[in-house]
């Protein structure tokens, strides 16, 4: 059973559609996610955080690691955990939440 020519030309030339409109997906994709992995300013975002903290010092520090590891800090002062689940859920050694 012999294959045709333009069966096989027709073949590779399918592969070759499939095979850009593949690559183009995939590089809009990766546009998109630069735009959404953009990084927030921590120092300003944690500043409005710890506002109103009784300890600015502790809670800036902690605030920053937790914004820099999550690239988000939760609005208000307090609460909010629900906007930024990666914040939410750092804990300290002890199994303390981390970030205020």
């Amino acid at each position: 059973m012999a294959i045709s020519k333009p069966f096989v030309a027709a073949l590779l030339l399918c592969l070759l559609v499939l095979h850009v409109v593949q690559a183009d997906q995939m590089v809009d994709g990766i546009g998109s996610r630069r735009s959404l992995l953009q990084k927030i300013d921590c120092g300003a975002a944690c500043t409005a955080r710890c506002r109103l903290s009784s300890r600015p010092n502790l809670c800036n520090r902690a605030c920053g690691t937790c914004c820099a590891r999550c690239n988000c800090v939760p609005p208000g002062t307090s609460g909010n955990q629900d906007q930024c689940p990666c914040y939410y859920s750092q804990t300290t050694h002890g199994g303390k939440r981390k970030c205020p």
